[in-house]
């Protein structure tokens, strides 16, 4: 036999009262015989042998199901009850713990569908045209780690804006575990998903519209979407949307045709959850996490206004699809020498124009929501200019890859000296370094230089002050190491 403790709790004005059951004996299962009968008092059978001991088990077995199912009802009133209560302070700064479903807050300057925390949906659509008709555009950033993902939503409530989160394939993995096995793509896949529930954790606790999205998903990392969009579809049947908000699919490498075709056949699942697409036309240069492009041929750096427009003509016929495209117009991954980058952000003024004329929208019209990719590096002159032809998201990883190890570079040489030894450092021998190297010190080092560069990002792209919320107080009751705090 063993021994086991059972807690039960039942929920009483919020709360939850916890309850110590005395631990019980399991014994080996014994054969049901009228012996045993007799020798049960707990087991009354209502006739002799098992047949009545078998009517006895049905009938308490229906009587269970029976209370589970008055339980259920009760539970769901008291939630419908909750629902229909307006929302208190609380639980707007607080919606993680709170017993509300929907999203609560808006803003000033803002369409108001779009609240604080992951948008999606509706509230999506309406933020990104929001920021074409504004004329700036929001940044994208790739994140590994909880940790990158803080120093963007804290940079976004800083400067007063949106903020895009976004995790490539390798990204995903490595915020997963290096050590977890990635056959199937299974690791990149609950990577890309924890990422997900934390930015959706702490997203409304910043108070600023975050949009989750996952970058290049290329014909051989298909399943890995796949995987994705089944996160999304069990998320929307319990919370009536998506897990993301949007996904990419970068099939620029094959067939014009075939990449149109994949990425009409995604849509139309992704339309049924209220989820976005961005689809790439052209090739991107450079190199970025394990994509090399560097020898590309340099007509498919640029894309046409013909080419845009199939792309565009395909992608509106699906019911309910929102999407977006990602142009080429010379962009490169990396940061490299001025000169060696040409950007053409004409193409897009000229695509606008031709997209307009076809399908009969007004003149000045901008039908297209074009994304901006390797941004990092990028001159400002062509940052603007591309803006103002419907670029609505601007990627950056490069600069903020840069941003991040700077931090941790310029914390090891401030306090050098008090990173070589446990104990030992130029205040005394006997003194101990715990403070300095708690990876807490270098990290937050890291998250500051981040935020640092994200506000000139920010700027680039005019999405500053866009939201109506005014400068954020002060953090209050700010924990730190447990020697003292950070080092300053």
């Amino acid at each position: 036999s063993f021994g086991c403790s059972i807690v039960v709790g039942h929920r009483h004005s919020g709360a939850m009262e916890a309850f110590t059951v005395a631990p019980l004996s399991v014994q080996p299962a014994t054969p049901v015989t009228p012996a045993v009968l007799q020798a049960s008092p707990n087991i009354a059978p209502q006739a002799s042998g098992n047949h009545g001991f078998t009517q006895t088990l049905v009938g308490a077995a229906a009587a269970a199901a029976a209370a589970r199912g008055v339980t259920r009802a009760q539970r769901q009133k008291r939630r419908a009850t909750r629902l229909a209560q307006p929302a208190g302070l609380d639980e707007k700064r607080f919606p993680v713990l709170s017993r509300r479903d929907a999203p609560v807050g808006s803003f000033p300057k803002m369409p108001d569908s779009v609240h604080p925390g992951v948008v999606s949906g509706q509230a999506l659509v309406d933020l990104l045209n929001h920021a074409k008709e504004n004329g700036y555009a929001i940044p994208a950033v790739n994140c590994v780690s909880s940790s990158s993902i803080n120093a963007c939503i804290e940079a976004a409530r800083k400067m007063d804006a949106p903020i895009m989160i976004q995790f490539s394939a390798g990204g995903a993995q490595f915020y997963a575990g290096k050590g977890l096995d990635n056959s199937e793509f299974h690791a990149a896949i609950a990577g890309a998903v924890s990422g997900a529930y934390h930015a959706r954790a702490v997203a409304e606790q910043y108070g600023v519209p975050v949009i989750l999205h996952t970058d290049h998903c290329a014909k051989k990392l298909l399943p890995w979407f796949d995987g994705l969009l089944e996160a999304d579809e069990r998320y929307f049947e319990r919370h009536g949307e998506p897990l993301f908000s949007s996904h990419m699919l970068d099939l620029s490498e094959e067939p014009l045709e075939e990449n149109i075709e994949i990425c009409v056949k995604y849509l139309e699942r992704m339309a049924k959850v209220n989820c976005g697409l961005e689809m790439e036309l052209g090739i991107t240069g450079g190199e970025e996490d394990g994509v090399n492009n560097e020898d590309a041929n340099p007509e498919d750096l640029y894309s046409t206004p013909e080419e845009i427009f199939q792309v565009y003509d395909a992608l509106s016929k699906v019911p309910n699809g929102f999407f977006t495209i990602a142009a080429a117009f010379g962009n490169v991954h990396g940061v490299y020498q001025p000169g060696n980058v040409k950007l053409e952000p004409t193409i897009l003024d000229k695509a606008q124009k031709y997209i307009s004329e076809k399908i009969g929208a007004e003149e000045g019209s901008k039908p297209v929501s074009f994304v901006f990719h390797g941004g990092s590096g990028s001159d400002i002159k062509d940052i603007r200019e591309a803006v103002d032809y419907g670029v609505i998201k601007m990627n950056i990883d490069t600069d903020t890859q840069w941003s991040y190890w700077s931090g941790i570079r310029d914390f090891e040489q401030k306090y050098h000296d008090y990173l070589q030894t446990q104990i030992g450092n130029p205040d005394g021998e006997d003194k101990p370094n715990k403070k300095y190297y708690d990876p807490r010190g270098c990290i937050r080092a890291a998250e500051d230089s981040t935020v640092e560069r994200m506000e000139q990002c920010f700027k680039d792209l005019r999405c500053v002050n866009v939201l109506g919320l005014g400068s954020p107080d002060k953090p209050k009751n700010v924990l730190g190491p447990r020697r003292g705090g950070l080092p300053s």
